[in-house]
């Protein structure tokens, strides 16, 4: 059985507490429209997933220390920009089923509010010379824009390999969990060695997160996000690469068809969905997220079994066996 998130944050209880007061305060502004904005985004915050990989991360590395909230304040100034920021960019008026901050303030306020939160995390870094901790992050965001543009420049053609598909995730999802573990471990003085094996770690968790996230569009959840979703905005995931792969050439051109220029038709998308089924697609990405499950498991049983250790392996199973 899954454990709820709230029995895995046993060990952190106390931490995350304190994380949340201690975000509030590096956010603060002296402009009362951006007190404003940060307080409305900060009160719609998610499962807080990533400040809890940084201080497990960080519990099995060594001594969770004030450089460790920094780093975990860090990562969500950062990756809270960028989703602004995307927000803006897609024209979207919903993240996480709140009205997203372009939607209430428009897009010129959003861009800024992005800029600031962005400047904050950079400040909070050089004002306490946490260069490491500021490169592990500066690295993540830049792998973020460039997955973000490889699935671009790549959906135009629709011509994506499990390779590039692998590059895409790796950089767009991959890469933040990724940091969250770097970040962890080098905020308690941790070794180069052990810096990169936790981010080896949190790349692996990273792209089995994915993966289950592409599952959803098929159905793989109770609950999840809409079926199909993936399907109309043209981006191709494991199921459907596996599935095109073993199609006969009119099988595939005429799928590729149906994304290209039917995708907005109901009808069409669940013809798609059920071509991936019944071609093996859904099982082999299943296949495909275990083992990078296994080779995360893999590398956090090299160190020490502590209650830091036991927590990560739960937030692993938890990450895969989520239903939203």
């Amino acid at each position: 059985m899954t454990l709820s998130i709230q029995e895995i944050q046993a060990p952190i209880q106390d931490e995350m507490k304190a994380f949340e007061q201690k975000f509030r305060d590096f956010m603060k502004s002296d402009v009362r429209l951006l007190d404003q904005i940060m307080n409305y985004i900060v009160r719609r915050k998610g499962k807080q997933l990533r400040p809890m990989f940084v201080f497990l991360s960080a519990g099995v590395c060594g001594q969770l220390s004030e450089s460790t909230y920094r780093g975990a304040a860090l990562i969500e100034l950062l990756h809270t920009a960028t989703l602004v920021h995307d927000d803006v960019v897609d024209d979207s008026n919903y993240r996480r089923s709140f009205f997203s901050v372009n939607a209430l303030w428009k897009n010129k306020i959003a861009v800024l509010v992005g800029d600031y939160l962005l400047s904050r995390g950079l400040l909070l870094s050089v004002d306490h010379e946490e260069f490491d901790l500021l490169k592990i992050v500066s690295r993540a965001v830049r792998e973020l824009s460039e997955g973000e543009l490889l699935q671009i420049e790549k959906a135009r053609r629709l011509d994506i390999t499990e390779e590039v598909y692998y590059d895409i995730i790796r950089q767009k999802t991959a890469s933040l969990i990724a940091s969250c573990c770097a970040v962890g471990a080098s905020s308690v003085r941790a070794e180069a060695g052990i810096v990169s094996r936790m981010h080896a770690f949190g790349e692996k968790v990273g792209i089995a997160f994915q993966i289950k996230d592409d599952l959803f569009d098929y159905g793989d959840a109770e609950v999840g996000k809409p079926l199909g979703i993936d399907i109309k905005e043209k981006k191709m995931t494991l199921p459907l690469i596996y599935a095109l792969g073993k199609a006969q050439w009119l099988e595939k051109r005429k799928i590729i068809n149906i994304i290209r220029n039917e995708s907005h038709k109901p009808r069409k998308v669940q013809e798609v969905i059920s071509f991936v089924k019944a071609s093996g697609g859904i099982e082999y990405a299943q296949q495909a997220m275990l083992q990078f499950v296994e080779e995360a498991r893999q590398i956090l049983l090299e160190f020490p079994e502590t209650i830091y250790r036991n927590s990560l392996e739960q937030l692993i199973q938890f990450t895969i066996e989520r239903t939203k």
